[in-house]
């Protein structure tokens, strides 16, 4: 009888040792890598649903639901006649000489073509593109992806945010939605689709690398001291010809137009750059319903925030725009009149946070000129709220033009009268040329080979200053400024021009007369 209990002791203590063992792992949670790799309760009914993205088809879905709405846009650019270097008085100062030849057209009397794409956003033909695709374009042609091929009007552009408006006479086209850039995260999967490289309907796919993306080297990009420098990056791979295509999220919605590269050699290399689809629709907004853009100023000087700016500003992180000066300086800024001060460091704008530049320039444009705002700042360590009435931006260039179908659009204009086309001083223009303040004219972009102005005015090393006759005199600052001061001159008459000249031993003031040609 003592071998059976013996038996059931050992068993026993086997038993006993092996609850033990459970008892004791469990304690030193050894156990959890096994219920991981398993498929137990608890790896069941998880607190958030997971979400799952079928890449292949998902990428598919949406490139064969947008696609169709992509355009191809190709620009020609008629002959211009040859134009001679600047000689005598126009000489270009010492060391100037760089500076004036990145404004320089091409040199040679041969047509240029162009190409470059765009997305279709209304059913009756309205499409969106880039600046740079149009500008300077003779003849705007689209196609679509079914070849159908249209002449498309410049309906209106906007240099400063490089955006354009195009139009063509056609209905029931295929509209793409347009998403909420602001709700995009760093991350998230993208596809940039259009013409690049003179590849047709290219699709790509990559993730939005950055959001806010400017700063001074990418507000080179578009030279004007009113630009918008608030990119999305994405490394979906962009090349030249998808400038003005669409920037499409995962709902198949345009979040942005892709705008640029950056590269050291002008192909992909990694990172394009996306104008927000909020910032272009509101410039469509206003050139559609107002003829052109309308943009809302502070009338501020600004820069981002350094650790300095934010230790003497009392600051609790490294982020605001830091206020340096006025602009303009004669005490009509409305920042100025609101009670802003130079060192003012600006943190919200409307209960809305500003970070950085880029976002203030964003929260500033999709407000309309007239409307006062609430500006939050930090003046050393203490809060303080102005209100702020926006003012209207001078106009820097005639950015929306009428339909080429309207009667207006087929006068001449003024410069065209004189032979010359004109922009007003850019803030690079005057720092690079050492332009005193108080010659802030309209630069001469170019001088008409046949014109009047030939051998009387120069590219780039004049400006024009005043209307001196036909009276009343005319100061310069816009191009609608010399519209008015011409506006009673016909063929055969006389004008007296105040020009502010380069030469060699600097700038120096002469008097330009010119016969109108009839």
């Amino acid at each position: 009888m003592s071998f059976p209990i013996s038996r059931m002791r050992v068993w026993a203590a086997i038993s006993i040792a092996f609850v033990c063992g459970l008892l004791f792992a469990s304690s030193l949670d050894w156990t959890r890598f096994s219920w991981a790799q398993g498929s137990s309760a608890r790896a069941v009914a998880p607190a958030v649903k997971p979400v799952t993205l079928d890449i292949r088809a998902g990428f598919a879905d949406i490139a064969e639901q947008v696609t169709p709405s992509v355009v191809y846009v190709q620009t020609a650019r008629d002959a211009r006649p040859q134009q001679q270097r600047p000689r005598a008085r126009g000489q270009v100062p010492p060391g100037f000489e760089d500076f004036f030849r990145q404004f320089e057209q091409p040199r040679n009397n041969e047509p240029q073509e162009g190409s470059g794409s765009g997305f279709i956003v209304s059913k009756d033909g309205y499409i969106l593109t880039n600046n740079h695709v149009v500008d300077a374009a003779d003849r705007v042609t689209v196609m679509l992806t079914d070849k159908r091929v249209f002449k498309a009007t410049v309906v209106g552009r906007d240099p400063t945010t490089d955006i354009a408006v195009l139009k063509i006479d056609a209905s029931d086209l295929p509209a793409v939605p347009l998403g909420d850039d602001s709700a995009v995260r760093i991350g998230d999967w993208v596809l940039a689709i259009g013409n690049p490289l003179g590849l047709d309907f290219t699709v790509t796919a990559g993730i939005v690398s950055a959001k806010g993306r400017g700063g001074a080297e990418l507000g080179r990009l578009l030279p004007s001291r009113y630009a918008i420098s608030d990119f999305i990056q994405t490394d979906a791979a962009i090349n030249p010809g998808n400038s003005g295509g669409p920037l499409v999220n995962t709902k198949g919605e345009v979040i942005g137009i892709n705008s640029a590269i950056l590269s050291p050699t002008g192909f992909y290399s990694g990172y394009g750059l996306a104008i927000p689809i909020s910032l272009a629709h509101s410039v469509m907004d206003d050139i559609l319903k107002y003829g052109k853009v309308r943009r809302a100023i502070l009338g501020v000087a600004i820069d981002d925030v350094t650790p300095e700016d934010e230790a003497v500003a009392g600051l609790k992180q490294i982020a605001g725009v830091k206020v340096n000066a006025f602009t303009p300086a004669d005490g009509t800024s409305p920042a100025q009149r609101a009670g802003l001060e130079p060192g003012d460091v600006i943190v919200a704008i409307e209960g809305k946070p500003v970070d950085r530049v880029s976002t203030l320039q964003r929260i500033v444009r999709l407000h309309a000129p007239g409307e006062t705002v609430a500006i939050d700042v930090m003046r050393y360590g203490s809060r303080k709220t102005f209100r702020v009435k926006l003012q209207e931006a001078p106009g820097e260039e005639q950015v929306a033009r009428a339909d080429s179908n309207d009667d207006a659009a087929k006068k001449v204009s003024p410069a065209d009268k004189l032979g010359i086309s004109v922009e007003p001083v850019s803030d690079d223009f005057a720092q690079q040329t050492k332009l005193p303040d108080d010659r802030h004219g309209l630069r001469v972009a170019g001088v008409d080979g046949s014109g009047p102005a030939h051998n009387k005015l120069f590219e780039n090393a004049d400006v024009l200053l005043e209307v001196l006759y036909p009276a009343p005199r005319h100061v310069l600052h816009t191009p609608s400024d010399l519209s008015r001061a011409l506006d009673s001159v016909k063929g055969g008459d006389y004008v007296s021009l105040l020009v502010f000249s380069a030469t060699a031993d600097g700038w120096t003031t002469r008097i330009v007369n010119l016969r109108v040609g009839k």
